[in-house]
């Protein structure tokens, strides 16, 4: 059976037909790229995610969320991006009550150019949590806790073989988590607000078309430090 971190989603997506290949095809105005959410439902979102992932108790997958959330809206990166980045890639700053800003290496596009950018101090206190439940999901890999930021939270099965969580998550696995938090919260606050879309691209445009992220500054390879060659 497959995970629910891995598997494809069924059906077709809405305002596409399918092709005689079985692939869907956009169609009509629910063609890609899809409209933007105003600046201030991104923003709503970045909140939401950013204050449960601090809550006492919270799901290591929410945390995750808002570390995937808070960088996006920090870089700009795209979730191929961020599968890219590795642990020793941040840099938090000195530890203390009061988090300052700290930096981040991201390897852009297909060309994996490296830019390093500020992490504002509300980035930072989230990736310091999620630091700490990364360990506690590997905890019962055998060997070293493995370098990329983001790994899974659930064990998983695949083709009848349980996958353990604390290992490098897939594109495939940050969309399903994205969808099953727009499912719970299109539930949860129901006529209350817009439905939040079911692609987290739309969200990140957002902020990219409001300037938000930092531009950061492009560094050749051996200038990566920690960070390293991609």
């Amino acid at each position: 059976m497959s995970s629910d971190e891995t598997a494809p989603e069924a059906g077709v997506t809405p305002g596409s037909t399918t092709t005689r290949g079985g692939g869907a095809r956009a169609t009509g105005p629910g063609r890609y790229p899809r409209p933007v959410v105003s600046l201030e439902e991104a923003e709503w979102v970045w909140r939401e995610l950013g204050v449960e992932a601090l809550r006492t108790g919270s799901k290591p997958e929410v945390v995750r969320l808002a570390v995937i959330a808070g960088l996006t809206r920090a870089t700009g990166a795209r979730y191929g991006d961020l599968l890219r980045v590795r642990a020793e890639d941040l840099d938090l700053g000195e530890l203390g009550a009061h988090a300052g800003e700290g930096s981040v290496v991201v390897r852009h596009g297909k060309h994996r150019t490296l830019r390093v950018h500020r992490v504002p101090p509300e980035v930072v206190l989230v990736l310091r949590h999620w630091m700490d439940v990364r360990l506690e999901l590997a905890a019962e890999l055998e060997g070293s806790v493995p370098r990329a930021l983001l790994l899974t939270v659930h064990h998983t099965h695949d083709n009848g073989t349980t996958v353990s969580s604390g290992l490098p998550i897939t594109k495939q696995g940050l969309v399903l988590s994205w969808r099953r938090f727009v499912l719970r919260t299109n539930a949860r606050y129901g006529a209350l607000r817009p439905p939040l879309p079911t692609r987290f691209e739309q969200v990140r445009r957002a902020w990219t078309e409001a300037g938000l992220p930092d531009e950061g500054r492009e560094i050749v390879p051996a200038d990566a430090g920690a960070a390293g060659a991609p």
